[in-house]
């Protein structure tokens, strides 16, 4: 068999279509493996915020890590405690992401799951208020707890 007859057999087609998925799936099981192992509240486990450490400031995601890792063990308060943004957005980040799956394998996708254009503007402005508001006074039940 040819190079050009293996490489154009339907196994090796389907396996090269599926890698991006198999890889990104891999790596967001990776990483939340390693997030539920290593507590991100015990220091010099994981890199500090640049912005907060440049700034004195709180941005959007500070928090995120420690949010993720209390979801990760069954802690919802403590996760909305730490960045409530946070626990908002997993929701639709995995939503996010089988949409993204089942358009890679080709089946149809209902056409509520794509969103009109502005909401990434929406999705923007909520992101920016949220990051001004937990540095505001009488707004720290938004800061990282």
């Amino acid at each position: 068999m040819t190079t050009e007859q293996r490489l154009a057999s339907p196994g090796v087609v389907r396996w090269r279509e599926a890698l991006p998925v198999v890889a990104v799936t891999a790596a967001g099981l990776a990483a939340s493996a390693t997030l539920f192992a290593v507590d991100p509240n015990r220091p010099g486990h994981y890199p500090a915020c640049p912005f907060l450490a440049t700034t004195g400031w709180y941005c959007p995601g500070c928090g995120a890590l420690r949010s993720i890792h209390d979801l990760l063990h069954g802690d919802i308060a403590g996760a909305v405690a730490r960045n409530p943004l946070t626990v908002l957005a997993v929701p639709y980040l995995l939503l996010a992401f089988l949409t993204w799956v089942r358009r890679r394998s080709g089946r149809p996708t209902p056409s509520s799951t794509s969103l009109p254009p502005w909401t990434i503007w929406l999705l923007l402005g909520v992101v920016l208020a949220f990051g001004v508001l937990r540095n505001l006074p009488g707004w720290t039940w938004l800061s990282p707890a």
